[in-house]
C-alpha cells in the first residue's frame, strides 16, 4: 500500500485524563517495527473495561490514551520479521497476547503470556512503549490495542488471522467480551450437560456466558439482574429462570438454594463487583460448586467465609475465558460463522467513531447490550 513506512495521520478519540470525554483528535500512526503490523481498524466495539478505566481505575498514569479492545480490522502494512501476516488480511488485534515460548503459553493450564502488556504495567493498563503521537506528545495503547482509531499498531504476538469471508462489525465482539463470557462457562467452570448454572449480570459477558452454559448442555440457567428488561435476552440465548434481587427480602443466594435442592452447580459473576462475587460464591451448592470471577475490577478486595471453600466449594476467575488468544480467536470466528455461537444478537446499536461519548453513555446507562462503532464505512461495506 502506498502508506506502507510511513506515518499516518488519522482520526483518533483520545482520552486526554481520567473520568473526563474523549476529544476526536488527528494523531500520527507510526510505520509498525520489528514483529509489528498495522491494521487499518473497521469496526469495534464499547467495553465495560474501557469505561473501568475511564472512570473507575482513572490511575492517571494511564493517560493520555486511546482506548478500544474490541475491534477487527485489515492489515495495511507489516513490519521486519513479520511473515504470518501480508496486507489485506483480515484480523482482531488481541489484548491478551500468545507468544507462543513463555512458559504460560507452553502451560495448557494456562492462557497467560509472559510477554503481555499486563504482566508488567498491570496497574496502568498500557505498555509505555508506543506508536502514536499527537500535539507532539505520546498516546498510550490501551491494553495495547487503542481501537478507537482508524489506525493501530500491534506486535504480532497479539493480532489473530480470521477467515477472508468474517464480517468484521461483528466478530469485533470476539475480541473481548464475547470469548470472555462464553469461554468462562465452557473452559473455566467447565460447566456439564444437565447441571444447574446461575449467571450474575446480562450484559454481553454474562449472555455470552449464559450462551456457553446452554451450549455446555446445562438443564437450568438462572439469569440474574437488577433490570429485568434483560430477561428476554438472555431467554434467546437459553436461560431458563430469572431473578432480580431486588424483589426479594432475602439474599439472593438463600432464594437460589431454595429453588435448587442447595444450590447451583455452577455460578458465573459478570459485573465486576466484589460483593456480587461473594453472593455468587454463596450460591452455589456445597460438595462441588464451582464459582467463576469473569466481572473486570481492581479497585477493591474480596472476601468470603472460609466455610464457603472448606465446604468443597472452588472459586476461580477467568480472563479471556481461558482462551489461548491467538490458537482460538480464528476458532471461535469460524464457529460463528458455522452458527455454533451467537453474535448478531448481542448487538442493540451502530456509531460511528464521532459519536464515541454518545456510545459510552449509552453503555454507562445499560441502555444496550453491545454497541459497534464503525470507525471506517467504506472499509465496512466494500469488506463485509
Amino acid at each position: 500500500m502506498a502508506t506502507a513506512g510511513k506515518v499516518i495521520k488519522c482520526r483518533a478519540a483520545v482520552a486526554w485524563e481520567p473520568n473526563a470525554p474523549l476529544m476526536m483528535e488527528e494523531i500520527e500512526v507510526a510505520p509498525p517495527q520489528e514483529g509489528e503490523i498495522r491494521i487499518k481498524v473497521v469496526a469495534t466495539g464499547v467495553c465495560h473495561t474501557d469505561l473501568y478505566h475511564l472512570f473507575e481505575g482513572k490511575d492517571k498514569r494511564g493517560f493520555p490514551t486511546v482506548l478500544g479492545h474490541e475491534g477487527a480490522g485489515v492489515v495495511e502494512s507489516v513490519g521486519p520479521g513479520v511473515t504470518d501476516f501480508k496486507p489485506g488480511d483480515k484480523v482482531i488485534p488481541l489484548f491478551l497476547s500468545q507468544c507462543g515460548e513463555c512458559k504460560f503459553c507452553k502451560c495448557p493450564k494456562t492462557n497467560l503470556c509472559d510477554c503481555s502488556w499486563s504482566s508488567k504495567y498491570y496497574d496502568i493498563m498500557s505498555d509505555p512503549t508506543t506508536r502514536f503521537t499527537c500535539h507532539g506528545r505520546p498516546i498510550l495503547q490501551f491494553m495495547g490495542t487503542s481501537t478507537f482509531s482508524e489506525y493501530t499498531v500491534i506486535n504480532q504476538i497479539a493480532v489473530a488471522k480470521i477467515h477472508d469471508d468474517a464480517p468484521l462489525d461483528r466478530v469485533c465482539l470476539l475480541g473481548c467480551g464475547i470469548s470472555t463470557g462464553y469461554g468462562a462457562a465452557v473452559n473455566t467452570a467447565g460447566v456439564t450437560p444437565g447441571s444447574v448454572c446461575a449467571v450474575f449480570g446480562l450484559g454481553a459477558v454474562g449472555l455470552a456466558a449464559v450462551m456457553g452454559c446452554k451450549n455446555a448442555g446445562a438443564s437450568r440457567i438462572f439469569a440474574v439482574d437488577i433490570n429485568e428488561q434483560k430477561f428476554e435476552k438472555a431467554k434467546v440465548f437459553g436461560a431458563t429462570d430469572f431473578l432480580n434481587p431486588k424483589a426479594y427480602n432475602k439474599p439472593i443466594s438463600e432464594v437460589l438454594a431454595e429453588l435448587t435442592n442447595g444450590g447451583v452447580d455452577f455460578s458465573l459473576e459478570c459485573v465486576g463487583n466484589t460483593e456480587v462475587m461473594r453472593t455468587a460464591l454463596e450460591s452455589c451448592v456445597k460438595g462441588w460448586g464451582v464459582s467463576v470471577l469473569v466481572g473486570w475490577t481492581d479497585v477493591k478486595d474480596f472476601s468470603a467465609k472460609p466455610i464457603q471453600l472448606i465446604s468443597g466449594k472452588t472459586w476461580k476467575g477467568s480472563l479471556f475465558g481461558g482462551f489461548k488468544s491467538k490458537d482460538s480467536v480464528p476458532n471461535l470466528v469460524c464457529d460463528y460463522m458455522t452458527g455454533k455461537i451467537k453474535l448478531d444478537e448481542f448487538i442493540t446499536h451502530k456509531m460511528s467513531l464521532e459519536q464515541v461519548n454518545d456510545a459510552i453513555n449509552l453503555m454507562k446507562t445499560g441502555d444496550c447490550i453491545r454497541l459497534i462503532i464503525i470507525a471506517d464505512h467504506s472499509c465496512c461495506a466494500m469488506l463485509l
